[in-house]
């Protein structure tokens, strides 16, 4: 019983999605190998039987029932042969489509974690969803065909050969007559290609505006938007209809060619051989083989057809793959040693300087400004980055993503038990749970689910209040108590009793613990060993909370919204 998905994928190639398709061929050789082999089995099975039919026409014919009894003996063990080849086959086949379609999700999904914030910035969601619902289908469907392809031209050059042994002119119909076939169904691949790009374009521009409205559901709805929103989406999804309707007419043409074009090589097949029949050329055993060669070969010339097609789908799709694998984080590490705790964390552009062991609190003129500041702490954008001194940028990204936690309002509940949620890494008990839980002021939310701490979260958490999925979002960070801790605005979404609270209780939570809070609540800010007051992207003014209301204008304004 093989296993799947396999614990490793490998290095895929994604310098052009031909190349990336053979990367997946390659990575699965031996079942892909062995699927042709049997499918080339399966194939000369079904090609010999009018053959053997033939002869055994033959021998009733000369009254012969010794051939005769043989060449029933013949067809019985060809039929014994598709029908093991047959199975053995299918199972092959089912195995490389899924080990394709499992390769690519391990692939892109480890790109995904790789990029972490570089992804979002460089694809829409759609997109990358889109890889997910259709891209992993075409390209297992692409390996899949290369079976029943493979053994569809052996079968093809197996029956030219007979029919050449046998006849000349009829070997000749078919040795002309396929490549014919096969360069009539060309001239519609290419638009066929690129109505499939345009088609996936636009499916994945629809599924980023689904993913929108789904998540905004609650905003549109108190805004009054969700007609404007609806009406948007039924007009993008009538552009993506129409666009399936252009590949569907491509696709049309494609499948009556599957039948015209094998249509007339069997009326020409057959017309030659009737009349070499009546002619003494052949026998009437060979004119019921031809007959039967030229409706036997209607399946493995549709094959073709349908190889051609699934795999310009692959090609699609492997173009899609390669576009994501393609990426490069914006941030990537180096190799030096972290010392996370040893030093002030600044960041060059802006000046803002957190000092280990403190509560740090930093509040923006503009939202955005407080964001870039995180997002460079973080390293989760290039900037001037510094720690004790070394560039942030020369530490090795796994260790800053461990010391260094940003968490944002744009962090998401994933579905599962609570506990595992807020225990992300698997080491804490109930009493450091129940811990971070009271300095985010969360206990309450715990306390009125009926499972507690086991109860099954959906997913993004949407049997929450925005206010509970904040305080969730908090105790989850708390509790991977990182020794840098950047928290961007952390209760906005919260009553002022409660946001009170968690300020009176994070400083505590986070006592001899390097943290840095992005926000303008005044409740925060008065709790904060230091605060700085960015405007325009950099320090203009620092000190305590109410040292700066009376000193800096614009710290006054940005934290009292204006008022006096």
């Amino acid at each position: 019983m093989r296993s799947l998905p396999v614990a490793d994928p490998g290095t895929p190639d994604a310098r052009g999605p031909l190349r990336y398709l053979w990367w997946v061929a390659r990575a699965q050789s031996a079942p892909l190998l062995a699927g042709v082999g049997l499918s080339v089995l399966w194939w000369l099975g079904q090609a010999l039987v009018p053959s053997a039919i033939g002869r055994a026409v033959d021998a009733v014919t000369a009254a012969d029932s010794k051939t005769l009894l043989t060449w029933s003996a013949v067809l019985l063990g060809l039929g014994v042969v598709q029908a093991v080849t047959g199975v053995m086959r299918h199972r092959f086949a089912v195995f490389t489509w899924l080990s394709a379609a499992y390769r690519t999700v391990q692939v892109t999904v480890r790109q995904a974690a790789r990029l972490g914030a570089t992804l979002p910035k460089r694809l829409s969601t759609g997109e990358v969803v889109s890889v997910g619902n259709s891209d992993i289908a075409q390209i297992g469907n692409a390996m899949d065909i290369l079976l029943r392809g493979a053994g569809a031209v052996v079968a093809i050059v197996a029956v030219t050969v007979i029919l050449i042994a046998t006849s000349v002119p009829l070997g000749l119909v078919v040795l002309i007559g396929v490549p014919l076939m096969a360069a009539a169904v060309g001239p519609l691949l290419k638009p066929l290609h690129r109505r499939q790009h345009e088609q996936r374009d636009l499916q994945g521009d629809l599924a980023t505006r689904a993913a929108d409205i789904v998540a905004g559901l609650r905003v549109l709805r108190g805004v009054g938007g969700e007609q404007v929103f609806a009406a948007r989406y039924r007009e993008e999804s009538q552009r993506v209809r129409h666009a399936g309707v252009r590949v569907a007419s491509v696709e049309s043409l494609l499948e009556g060619a599957q039948i015209l074009l094998p249509g007339v090589l069997i009326a020409c097949v057959t017309w030659l051989g009737a009349h070499f029949a009546l002619d003494g050329r052949i026998t009437p055993g060979q004119l019921v083989a031809f007959y039967g060669y030229a409706v036997f070969l209607i399946a493995p010339l549709r094959t073709l057809t349908e190889a051609a097609d699934k795999l310009t789908k692959g090609h699609v799709a492997a173009r899609r793959v390669c576009r994501i694998l393609s990426l490069e984080p914006e941030i990537t590490g180096g190799d030096a040693r972290f010392t996370a705790g040893e030093g002030t964390l600044r960041d060059g552009e802006s000046g803002v300087e957190v000092r280990p062991g403190r509560l740090t609190a930093l509040a923006a003129a503009a939202p955005e400004d407080a964001i870039a500041v995180a997002d460079r702490l973080g390293a989760f954008a290039p900037g001037d980055v510094t720690l004790g001194g070394a560039p942030l940028a020369d530490l090795p990204l796994a260790e800053v993503r461990e010391h260094i936690v940003v968490a944002d309002n744009g962090a998401r509940l994933f579905s599962g038990r609570l506990r595992d949620e807020l225990d992300v890494r698997g080491t804490a008990g109930d009493e450091e749970i129940g811990q971070a839980l009271y300095a985010a002021c969360a206990e309450d939310i715990v306390a009125a689910l009926p499972e507690g701490l086991d109860a099954y979260v959906a997913e993004s958490g949407r049997e929450f209040s925005g206010g509970q999925q904040q305080r969730l979002r908090l105790a989850r960070a708390l509790l991977a108590d990182p020794e840098i801790l950047i928290l961007v605005e952390p209760t906005s979404a919260v009553d002022a009793h409660t946001e009170a609270r968690v300020a009176e209780r994070l400083g505590k939570a986070r006592a001899g613990r390097t943290t840095l809070v992005c926000t303008t609540s005044p409740l925060v800010l008065d709790r904060a060993d230091h605060v700085l007051y960015v405007e325009g992207g950099v320090v203009r003014a620092e000190g305590g909370h109410r040292m700066l209301l009376g000193t800096s204008p614009g710290y006054r304004s940005a934290v009292t919204r204006g008022e006096d």
